[in-house]
């Protein structure tokens, strides 16, 4: 039976090696839209436990971490591992005009939802006009 060589195949042994979760965390990757008066984050989590789901805001800064762990991971032995574990963070620097008080989340099938209202002077507003106009008595020249 002939062997063939396969570089690829140990250059993926060797990233896998490199960048195994117990190095660091992870980047999680998200969405962000805004929808009206608030800006919706979405975040993919599959697999990990709403209980390990943390979410912080210091100052302008939010951060979420999450922590994803394999079932019997040392009592079985991998046929394929491609799926990452471990822990997983995102920081995002918030803008000025964000009600930081305001921010709430919901994780539902796999998915991080986190809605960032706007604070009302953020708002768009309109700006009423008003305009001086002289009365008719103000007017009147005099003629001397």
């Amino acid at each position: 039976m002939a062997m063939t060589w396969d570089p690829f195949r140990d250059l993926d042994r060797l990233a896998a090696s490199m960048l195994d979760s117990r190095q660091g965390p992870r980047m999680m990757p998200i969405d962000l839209h805004r929808d009206g008066d608030h800006y919706v984050l979405s975040a993919d989590l599959p697999g990990v436990d709403p209980g390990s789901i943390d979410i912080d805001i210091d100052g302008q800064l939010l951060t979420i971490r999450a922590e994803r762990t394999l079932r019997g991971e040392t009592e079985v032995k991998w046929l394929a591992h491609e799926r990452p574990s471990g822990s997983f963070l995102r920081q995002l620097t918030l803008g000025e005009g964000i009600d930081t008080a305001g921010i709430s989340a919901h994780y539902d099938n796999g998915v991080l939802s986190v809605v960032i209202p706007v604070s009302e002077r953020a708002k768009p507003r309109k700006v009423a006009v008003e305009s001086t106009l002289r009365s008719a008595e103000s007017q009147e020249v005099t003629a001397g």
